[in-house]
């Protein structure tokens, strides 16, 4: 990675603390309207033990909910991408799923297995998360050019052969911007599920204790947290792909 790559992102994330930090003191506005950036210092030095345990919480179930999330989306996709039939039955009903909010989902989900946070917390990030995966995939592979499947098999390959060498390769670009998106998504399932759940821990449970404590600092410290998170799982996604396809990227000029 370039330092111009990492120069930029650094620079336009201090800009946004200093406009923040710029924002608050204008309108003198008192930290439990809007905290500034200086008010989270002391939250993050008094709290720093809980942000460590509830953020490592929070990040392992995310993962595992996006790891099932990808595999059971690349599997949905895969049926969707190669049978146009099961495409038209299925996408009715995912996106009929998808369009469900969430936030709705949480409490029932949290009645139906009580106790059982961990669980609870995995299966909202899976079911929040997968939607862009197996749409990304079902994509990639219905619109893979017939001809080099034709070509492909006048020569005598399989179909897991075709799979392998053609379709594989063409979906990754649609997969890994998918999985950009899901990430995101599936700290989102997370955090619903931590500050809902009555078991709740994580980085939503110590957001809901600074709301019932009105400990407005923490509260925001813990968004900048959750943010942190996510842009580093999000590089991480970002890295991946530019091992498995880079391929595809283009250069902007």
């Amino acid at each position: 990675m370039s330092l111009r790559k990492i120069l930029i992102p650094t620079l336009a994330i201090v800009i946004f603390l200093v406009l923040w930090e710029a924002l608050v003191w204008v309108n003198d506005w008192p930290n439990y309207k809007m905290a500034s950036p200086s008010d989270l210092v002391p939250a993050f030095k008094q709290y720093w033990q809980l942000f460590l345990t509830m953020g490592w919480q929070t990040l392992w179930r995310t993962v595992v909910g996006l790891l099932i999330a990808i595999v059971v989306g690349t599997l949905l996709g895969m049926i969707m991408g190669f049978s146009k039939t099961m495409r038209e039955a299925l996408y009715p009903l995912l996106v009929g799923f998808n369009a469900i909010p969430k936030a709705t989902v949480v409490p029932i989900v949290a009645l139906m297995f009580v106790g059982a946070h961990d669980f609870n917390t995995i299966l909202i990030a899976f079911m929040i998360s997968f939607f862009p995966i197996a749409v990304s995939i079902s994509i990639g592979l219905s619109t893979l050019e017939p001809e080099y499947r034709d070509i492909l098999r006048a020569l005598g390959a399989s179909k897991a052969t075709i799979f392998w060498k053609i379709a594989l390769p063409k979906t990754l670009p649609e997969f890994f911007g998918a999985l950009k998106v899901a990430v995101t998504l599936a700290f989102i399932g997370t955090n619903l599920m931590e500050i809902v759940s009555p078991h709740g821990r994580g980085l939503g449970a110590l957001f809901d204790s600074g709301k019932t404590n009105s400990d407005y600092p923490l509260m925001f410290a813990v968004l900048i947290a959750l943010a942190f998170l996510g842009i580093v799982l999000y590089y991480v996604v970002v890295v991946l792909e530019r091992i498995f396809a880079g391929w595809a990227e283009r250069e902007a000029t």
